[in-house]
């Protein structure tokens, strides 16, 4: 596989694109759904909006013609959740208009599920294949991975999960670099709720910094919150062990603590007492725990009968959408039934 095309041009997609045109040697079409976008990418060889200081490889090429992304060997769809389904449709269509039929390659590089129909992107993919008549071969790819990182080739390892065990092994062989290290899994629904669900527990611990406390807090909340995104995996179909690895605990630490992690500054800016309107007008890039929250909180209430209890979702999503106070928030999850600590 020479031929990539990233259908995305937010910063994760962006950096995808430059690092695989750049430290991977492969010629890597950018689409945009803005025109304009695509023009000052071509323009300024950068995409200032999303990844700033980044300059864009002569063998990556910018647009916004979906026609451009048919000829690939393989295209990752980078675009927020609720989009996902929308640019995988209308890559399909484009695709059948040139090569009716055709196998797909689509690897997700999306941290979220649906709203609406709480599905993953795996269902999304295997739902818009069957509409278009295409034989899609699926993979996510997630891990503990900030694109102005990757994109400047610092050392970055990530997981690449497919229940086509042949698609993941050669994708993890094609995709990898000297910076950018992949592993292969088949648990694509632990991967993918792994990578969903540490996005909202970042935001809490956004509020947990935010009110001014210390690391005590913050590593009981850390280590609380995976073991609420491996009871929601594992009781989703996921397997325990992914939640260990890069795309739970690894994905959790770096979104939770770390300077870049979008979710982790919107629940900065509300314990700060700042409104959620607010702060999402203040940048056009998504933090994927605001909108997710409120899935990831439907999802477990209808996982199992009786529900799945989460209270650290389910507290963040009080604070995002009720205009609950984070420090009665705090107190709330603190003061709690006690018990062993096993418990699920």
């Amino acid at each position: 596989m020479s031929r990539i095309a990233v259908l995305g041009a937010g910063s994760w997609g962006t950096a995808l694109a430059v690092h695989f045109a750049g430290a991977g040697g492969h010629d890597v079409v950018l689409w945009a759904r803005s025109e304009a976008l695509t023009e000052r990418m071509a323009a300024e060889r950068a995409n200032p909006d999303y990844l700033p200081g980044v300059e864009l490889p002569p063998s990556l090429t910018p647009t916004s013609d979906l026609a451009l992304a048919q000829d690939a060997d393989l295209t990752l769809v980078v675009v927020p959740s609720h989009g996902f389904r929308a640019v995988l449709r209308a890559h399909l269509t484009a695709l059948s208009e040139k090569l009716p039929g055709a196998p797909a390659i689509v690897i997700s590089g999306t941290k979220g599920i649906e709203p609406g129909s709480l599905a993953r992107m795996s269902a999304v993919a295997e739902e818009e294949g069957a509409r278009a008549g295409h034989k899609i071969r699926f993979a996510v790819l997630s891990g503990p991975s900030f694109a102005a990182e990757l994109a400047r080739n610092q050392p970055t390892a990530a997981v690449v999960a497919s229940t086509d065990h042949e698609l993941a092994t050669t994708i993890r062989e094609t995709l990898s670099t000297r910076y950018f290290r992949l592993y292969s899994s088949s648990d694509v629904v632990g991967v993918e709720l792994g990578g969903t669900t540490k996005n909202v527990i970042a935001i809490a611990a956004g509020v947990a910094t935010g009110l001014g406390f210390g690391q005590n807090t913050l590593a009981a909340l850390i280590t609380r919150g995976l073991h609420e995104i491996g009871k929601l995996g594992v009781a989703c179909g996921g397997d325990a062990r992914t939640f260990a690895g890069l795309t739970g605990l690894g994905d959790l630490v770096l979104t939770a603590t770390g300077g870049l992690s979008r979710n982790r500054r919107t629940g900065i800016e509300l314990a700060k007492g700042r409104k959620l309107a607010e702060i999402t007008a203040d940048t056009p890039m998504v933090a994927e725990g605001v909108r997710n929250s409120l899935a990831i909180l439907h999802l477990a209430e209808k996982c199992r009968e009786g529900g799945l209890d989460m209270p650290i979702t389910r507290q963040t999503v009080a604070i995002l959408y009720e205009d609950k106070d984070p420090r009665q928030a705090v107190l709330e999850l603190m003061t709690r039934e006690l018990k062993s600590e096993s418990e699920p």
